[in-house]
């Protein structure tokens, strides 16, 4: 056979084999398309009616805020803030359609060149892609699970078809930014910038914006808090195709890649109010029940975010100081480190995943230790090195011969503290505190601090601390003192008691003055002119004055240590006795809640604030002025002379209160505008120690919280009411302007017989008989 021959056989069975795989293809097409039109018609009854969408309301938490706006809490399954497409800044849109969908606008749902793309990468061996559009991942989103099933994917397509009829462009888009989860319980880009910026969507730069849009493809392994590198690798990937996109140009990419991200560690707030909005989630869950944490609702509180996270600090600084003070403990735990771990390896920072970072007293693992220097690693994998300097408290820890529970080592779980640019190695504070601050003017609460950190300590010491107020309670039995005839010249014999059995009452000092006046009593703290006063009075009639201020008749004792303040008290309540006095005689409520708004803006629950009135007067204001004057001192020259010495104004009114061996330090006081409380003490009562006190552990605190409280407030001294008159250098009642009053106390060894206090007006009177009887002040809140 010649070749021709050969050849013409062959290209005649080359013809006959292309035919049957031909006819092969198109058979394997038309059962593909008859398969596919099968599945389509079984499928398409079948899909989830969509027209809900166009109307659709995500659960959203209920939102805690601020009076001025500054949101302080969330709580509910689901971070999310729901924001209108129209509200989205362009940039965010642009920066996740660039590495998203970059032809969304462009495709009806499903887009068949990026489906062609994907195949030919996936089949030549590149990387490989997914084809999923925006408009298939809502689908799948809301509707779907993510099984890889040829069914699954089949009714996607044939949902995301449905989905590009019934709804527009934006329309997707908008159910998308706030639906996807981004990781950290954040659903929604604007929740996103919250959790990881601290941000509003409008305040995001092109570098923040690049890393959120880089979140959807897997949040879980470039969530930016708990994997930076990753995220920053992923965050530069989508800056590659904004740029590609002409989302940046070629200046705005380069200075997107090289900006330093502030990425906010988990649970870092703004404002610190856990207290204050676990009040509101409380109120609100007793009101609407579950409801409240999907419905959206929001609740605006009375506080002032300045003031707020002014105390917030006020009262942490003072408590970290004195716990510096403190024997060591020892380290918090011990973490197994192998010996070729180097400080910078991931792997050491990771064993501290399960411990609690805080911002300030930031958790570590050493990596070496030795009597001049401690090595550790924070949280973040940040290596540190502490010096001597900033080793002092925890010396007993790296001594040779330290026991095992304090012994630092390598793998030692602790707590560092930076001060400027050094570290101090320390530990979690044992004592417990508390700061409350309101408008004595309407009982609006605007700042209140209930501990240390809410995140192990739930108690609110605020309002749940029973504790007593030693001679922060006081200035009540003074003001009794003046309404029976005693006048601040008054003479009182500062000396030992000799008619009150096998007690023996002492100064805390140890000191006795002999006769002094009732103000010089005052200024100094001294136990025994006030248990003279009380003896005066009788403990009942003393009891049932302080009543008038707002304090529990029933908790307080009815003897002769009632001088001594060795009754029952909370922060709260001493703020609000404390504003009777600053208000000139008037009852106020604390109030915490301010407003609760559903998810359109309406109104659900307002509470009324006004300025107190003459209706709730509980004291005459002539006595509220008298008690002031000698606070006044108090801030002047006495106990907390540093109020005024460090603050630099004249209008400031309180007093100390130390119970017996320093298991509560106090300090209540206040300016016309604002009162504010702070508590020092355990949770377990105990001495904070022989040299602590209300003046050197809560006025430090105070002092530092009305520094910030009262910047910008002009001076404002409390104004001599009708009744006082002012003689000899001193104030008195105008009906002993000429004398008459009770000259001396006590100096003959026994106290003077008088009248009982003489009833207040009615209105008064019937304000008096509800204090003795109510329960404890408590914030308003709704029922």
């Amino acid at each position: 056979m010649s070749d021709s021959e050969q050849a013409s056989i062959s290209a005649t069975a080359a013809r006959t084999w292309l035919r049957r795989l031909l006819r092969a293809l198109l058979g394997m097409s038309a059962a593909g398309l008859l398969a596919l039109a099968v599945g389509v018609a079984v499928l398409l009854p079948q899909l989830p009616d969509t027209s809900s969408l166009a109307h659709y309301q995500p659960k959203q938490p209920l939102r805690v805020f601020t009076a001025d706006g500054v949101e302080i809490g969330g709580f509910g399954a689901e971070k999310r803030t729901y924001v209108p497409i129209g509200q989205i800044p362009k940039l965010m849109k642009d920066s996740l359609l660039a590495v998203e969908d970059s032809r969304f606008y462009e495709h009806s749902g499903i887009d068949p060149i990026g489906v062609l793309r994907a195949v030919v990468a996936n089949l030549t061996g590149g990387r490989q892609q997914g084809a999923s559009t925006i408009t298939q991942q809502v689908a799948r989103t809301f509707f779907l699970t993510r099984e890889r099933t040829l069914k699954r994917k089949l009714t996607e397509a044939l949902l995301s078809l449905k989905l590009e009829r019934e709804l527009s462009k934006d329309q997707i888009l908008e159910l998308y930014m706030n639906q996807i989860y981004l990781g950290a319980r954040s659903y929604g880009f604007a929740a996103a910038a919250q959790t990881y910026f601290g941000k509003t969507l409008i305040e995001l730069t092109p570098a923040e914006c690049a890393m959120l849009a880089g979140l959807p493809q897997n949040p879980a392994f470039a969530n930016p808090i708990k994997n930076f590198e990753r995220a920053k690798a992923r965050q530069l990937v989508v800056l590659g195709r904004m740029r590609s996109q002409s989302v940046l140009n070629d200046a705005q990419y380069e200075a997107a890649k090289t900006q330093k991200l502030s990425v906010r560690r988990l649970n870092e707030m703004d404002v610190h109010a856990e207290y204050v909005a676990e009040m509101a989630r409380q109120q609100v869950f007793a009101k609407y029940g579950e409801q409240a944490y999907s419905s959206g609702m929001s609740v605006v509180t009375t506080l002032r975010a300045d003031e707020q996270q002014a105390a917030y600090k006020a009262l942490r600084r003072t408590l970290i100081e004195h716990e510096s003070r403190q024997v060591w403990r020892g380290p918090e735990d011990h973490e197994e480190l192998d010996a070729d771990w180097a400080n910078d390896d991931p792997a050491v920072s990771q064993t501290l995943a399960d411990y609690l970072d805080d911002e300030e007293l930031r958790v570590a693992v050493v990596t070496a230790a030795s009597p001049k220097q401690v090595t550790a690693v924070l949280a973040t994998g940040e290596v540190v090195r502490v010096e001597p300097k900033g080793l002092r408290q925890a010396q007993p820890g790296l001594s040779p011969k330290a026991s095992t529970k304090l012994k630092i080592s390598r793998g030692a779980v602790v707590r560092l503290l930076q001060q400027g640019k050094d570290w101090v190695l320390t530990q979690w504070p044992e004592a417990e505190g508390a700061l409350v601050a309101l408008d004595p003017r309407n009982g609006e609460v605007r700042a209140l601090v209930g501990g240390f950190d809410f995140r192990r300590n739930q108690f609110n010491h605020v309002t749940q601390g029973w504790r007593q107020p030693g001679s922060s309670y006081k200035p009540f039995l003074y003001g009794a003192a003046m309404e029976n005839g005693v006048m601040p010249e008054t003479l009182v014999n500062d000396a030992p008691l000799t008619d009150v059995g096998n007690w023996d009452p002492q100064n805390a000092d140890g000191s006795a003055d002999g006769p002094i006046t009732l103000r010089q009593g005052l200024t100094k703290s001294k136990n025994l002119v006030t248990i003279r006063l009380v003896q005066l009075l009788g403990p009942q009639a003393a009891r049932d004055w302080t009543a008038r201020f707002g304090f529990d008749a029933d908790k307080q004792p009815d003897n002769l240590t009632l001088a001594l303040g060795s009754g029952s008290t909370t922060p709260l309540q001493l703020a609000g006795a404390y504003a009777v006095i600053a208000n000139g005689g008037l009852r106020v409520s604390p109030v915490v809640i301010k407003r609760i708004t559903n998810v359109g803006g309406g109104v659900e629950f307002e509470a009324p604030t006004p300025p107190a009135t003459e209706e709730q007067r509980a004291v005459p204001a002539r006595n509220t002025f008298m008690i002031g004057s000698l606070l006044q001192s108090v801030t002047a020259m006495g106990t907390a002379a540093r109020a005024q010495a460090q603050l630099g104004r004249p209008d400031l009114y309180g007093k100390t209160g130390t119970t017996n061996d320093v298991v509560d330090a106090w300090f209540a006081g206040f300016q016309p505008r604002i009162v504010a409380v702070v508590w020092l003490g355990y949770d377990t009562p105990r001495s904070l120690g022989s040299h602590a006190s209300g003046a050197s552990l809560a006025l430090p605190a105070w002092i530092d919280f009305m520094r910030v409280a009262l910047k910008g407030t002009p001076v404002q001294e409390l104004t001599p009411p009708d009744g006082v008159v002012h003689v000899n250098g001193d104030w008195r009642y105008s009906e002993w302007a000429e004398g008459g009053f009770i000259p001396s106390l006590g100096l003959d060894g026994q106290a003077i017989s008088r009248a009982l206090i003489p009833a207040p007006p009615a209105s008064a009177a019937s304000d008096a008989a509800e204090a003795a009887s109510a329960p404890s002040a408590e914030a308003s809140v709704p029922h």
